[in-house]
């Protein structure tokens, strides 16, 4: 079964591409996005205006082609292999859901970002930087409380037992959070995880409710252990300075290129400006920052190794193995997976992770 669904998902992947690819160049090539802007310019709307309806129009396009491959995935091959517990109407409510914060929060943002590039002068991309990273900030402290209960119910852990196991965990390793709640991820699928959510004092443990009834007390410990070893180990903040670093660089290429004619005309487009210039950037992005695909895969790699040593630090490491293997097997994830697929690829490999935790 694992093999089957790792290849339907892989299939379906390489379908995804070709389709994102042919959009990307109708988009340019195919004079699609130059034919809005001329639209759009035509229309006599002020430059913030034009570039918040340019830039809706381009993501409502994209949402709309790419909806195909969400509803195969979705009821095609989650529902074949028994995974997915997403009703129609559960779909169309969590597509509405998301339009609306998009509308709410996105629609703003996008247009202080068009804004600031049009009143900062030169250095524009800095002071968008800034934004854009108080911005990340406040959604990880705001996402666990208002945006997450939005799309799934979020109950305390009753489990008098398992509640007293775990807490006597958190006070051995120094973490404190707002409380361990259990997600109900059952009624989208069936597939298990746990994680820890939010910012300084808005952090809280999640569980789903599907692991909760397929792991052991302690299986349940240890796979927690583990994810308090990416918080003990400074995982988190890690990656958020990192994305902040790439972010910032990104913008300074963004600035050096939102002048040059070359930029704009090499990608099909006849007329420049602010919201022209994000949305070609953004759709050329990552044909460059693909071969830094394997760079983010070893750092991942990297930091579960660190989080499952402290894990069998703080728990034994079998039973960690015992959850890995559940999990892996619930979630029909391939136990040998191609070596240079993987190495490329691969955050969190199964079998690597059980060998080492096999040394500890």
């Amino acid at each position: 079964m694992a093999a089957d669904y790792s290849t339907a998902k892989t299939r379906l992947g390489l379908w995804s591409a070709v389709i994102d690819g042919a959009l990307i160049l109708a988009f340019t090539q195919g004079g699609l996005l130059d034919a809005l802007g001329r639209y759009i310019t035509a229309s006599g709307m002020g430059t913030l205006a034009s570039g918040l309806v340019l830039i809706s129009a381009v993501t409502l396009i994209s949402s709309l082609v790419s909806l195909p491959i969400s509803l195969f995935s979705t009821f095609g091959i989650e529902t074949r292999f028994g995974f997915n517990k997403l009703t129609p109407r559960l779909f169309v409510l969590d597509q509405l859901k998301g339009l609306a914060l998009g509308i709410v929060i996105g629609l703003p943002l996008v247009a202080l970002v068009l804004w600031l590039m049009d009143i900062s002068g030169p250095l524009w991309w800095l002071w968008v930087w800034l934004v854009w990273s108080g911005f990340q900030l406040l959604m990880l402290a705001l996402y666990p409380t208002f945006i997450a209960p939005l799309f799934n119910k979020f109950s305390p852990l009753e489990d008098e037992a398992l509640k007293q196991r775990i807490e006597a965990l958190l006070k051995r390793t120094g973490f404190k959070s707002r409380g361990v709640f259990v997600m109900d991820g059952s009624k989208r699928s069936s597939h298990g995880n746990a994680y820890f959510t939010g910012f300084g004092q808005a952090k809280r443990i999640v569980f789903f409710d599907t692991l909760l009834k397929r792991l052991t007390p302690t299986e349940i410990e240890a796979v927690l252990a583990h994810e308090l070893g990416h918080y003990q180990r400074k995982h988190i903040v890690k990656r958020i300075v990192l994305t902040f670093a790439l972010s910032l660089a990104l913008l300074f290429i963004l600035g050096q290129l939102i002048h040059a004619n070359w930029f704009y005309h090499g990608l099909g487009v006849s007329q420049s400006g602010t919201a022209m210039a994000l949305v070609l950037f953004f759709m050329a992005i990552p044909a460059f920052t693909f071969p830094l695909t394997p760079v983010s895969s070893l750092i991942s790699r990297k930091h579960e190794f660190e989080a499952d040593a402290f894990a069998a630090s703080q728990t034994n490491a079998s039973e960690l193995i015992h959850a890995l293997v559940k999990l892996y097997r619930d979630n029909a994830s391939t136990l040998t997976p191609d070596p240079l697929h993987s190495a490329f690829y691969d955050s969190h490999p199964a079998s690597l992770r059980i060998t080492r935790l096999k040394q500890l």
